[in-house]
């Protein structure tokens, strides 16, 4: 995000929350946090847990560390914004839009995510354990290092999606679109790939003990360095289609295939995941939601 991206996002806040702030203060601190649905500025580790916020709109806001556990943010809007460590455990953000926004390090276990457009979004480091991200439109976001262990991904769009070094055991993939994603190093034992299409993927070093690839899409898909000899579902014609290397190793009565065609596997390939957006330059404080008890 560019710094004139940021002032304008800033300036957009301020003009959305200026006049709704003004007009919860002057109804008193009993009024509902729902009737202002506009957030911008800094409100770090601010306690909103269990709020009402369907459909806010959170633009160039900084609420790092916040507290927003089993919170209802169904439709909302993260536009620019940071939640890097925040507590959002149990929150339901179904079919909300976040878009460059950095959830580094945020605790989102048992989520809801359903159906939520997720563009250039940061979710590195971020705990996802059993949380619902099926329907989700995430393409190009970073999910390095995440922990993602029992998470429904099913049906998602993860096109050049980072999962590098994450932790999937018994995720469901079913379904995805995992095309040109990187599962390098990643940890998916148990994991459903079923009807999964990972064209182009690179599985590389990962663990997948106990996967299910039945009528899984492995067109170019690097599994070099991969042991998929405990993997469910694969069929030959599966791997004719990957790209294999001396270490691979298969199923029993399969046969890995080196690369072919003047197919040469090029890592960097894959487009980098999306860094985090910088901290938002509006420091506009949102007290009336440090207010509400």
């Amino acid at each position: 995000m560019t710094r004139a991206t940021q002032l304008l996002i800033a300036a957009a806040a301020l003009f959305a929350l200026a006049p709704v702030a003004a007009r919860a203060a002057a109804a008193g601190p009993d009024k509902e946090v729902q009737r202002m649905n506009s957030f911008g500025g800094s409100c770090p580790n601010c306690e909103l847990s269990g709020r009402k916020l369907a459909g806010a709109h959170f633009m160039g806001a900084n609420f790092s560390g916040a507290a927003m556990v089993g919170s209802d943010l169904r439709e909302a809007h993260f536009l620019g914004s940071t939640f890097s460590n925040a507590d959002l455990s149990r929150a339901d953000l179904s079919d909300s839009e976040i878009v460059g926004a950095n959830f580094s390090g945020a605790n989102l276990a048992s989520a809801r995510l359903r159906s939520t457009e997720a563009r250039g979004v940061t979710f590195s480091n971020a705990n996802l354990a059993r949380a619902d991200l099926s329907d989700m439109q995430a393409n190009g976001a970073n999910f390095t290092n995440a922990n993602l262990k029992g998470a429904s991904l099913r049906s998602t769009d993860l096109q050049a999606v980072s999962f590098s070094h994450a932790v999937a055991i018994g995720a469901d993939f079913r379904d995805a679109q995992l095309v040109a994603a990187n599962l390098t190093a990643g940890a998916f034992d148990q994991a459903s790939f079923r009807s999964a299409d990972l064209s182009g993927a690179t599985l590389a070093h990962g663990s997948f003990a106990g996967a299910d690839f039945k009528d899984a899409v492995l067109n170019r898909a690097y599994i070099g360095g991969v042991d998929l000899s405990r993997a469910r579902g694969l069929e030959q014609e599966q791997l004719d289609e990957a790209c294999a290397d001396n270490r691979t190793r298969v199923p029993a009565g399969l046969v890995a295939r080196p690369c072919s065609g003047g197919f040469r596997w090029i890592s960097r390939a894959i487009p980098a995941p999306p860094g985090p957006p910088a901290p938002p330059a509006s420091r506009v404080v949102v007290e009336v939601l440090k207010s509400r008890p």
